[in-house]
Order: structure tokens, then sequence, then C-alpha cells
């Protein structure tokens, strides 16, 4: 980026999911992620950082796209990447 500030809404309405899973893997077999919470941008990664980091990647955070950072839905690398940035953004 070019320095500038880039503006993310962590005040947005979000929305944990989690896949159903056996053995700490997603089931095939699963029609789709189920809802854990809703908050907001800012509780639903808190939330989700308390989580064990082991079965992090069965979550998702779903939230209203805030280009260029914030995406409909947010993987657990994204996630953990935007709590260590939170603080500068």
């Amino acid at each position: 980026m070019d320095g500038a500030e880039v503006p993310v809404s962590f005040d947005a309405p979000a929305a944990i999911r989690k896949w159903p899973s056996l053995r700490n893997a997603r089931r095939t077999d699963a029609t789709g992620p189920y809802l854990v919470i809703e908050g907001t941008l800012d509780e639903c990664i808190r939330e989700f950082m308390a989580k064990p980091q082991s079965p992090r990647h069965l979550y998702e955070i779903l939230t209203a796209p805030q280009p260029p950072l914030i995406t409909e839905t947010l993987s657990a690398e994204h996630v953990a990447e935007l709590a260590r940035l939170r603080e500068f953004l």
C-alpha cells in the first residue's frame, strides 16, 4: 500500500460460522457451516482468537466487504492477520 490509512469498520455486523468436523477435519458430507455467534466484526475477531489454534481452520467470519482488506468471508489466516493489525488500523 502507499502508506495511506485504510479505514476498517470493526463495528460492522459479522458472524462466526463453523464447518462440521470429525477428528479436526471438515466433514465432506456436511451441507455447510453453521452459526456460532453474531456480533460486530471486533467481537467476532476476539471470539475467534480466543479459540484454540488447532481447530481454527474450521471457522470463518462473514461480514460486509470493506475493500481492500476485508472480504465477505474471512478465513482463519485472514482473521489472525487482522487481529494482529487491528491496533494499527
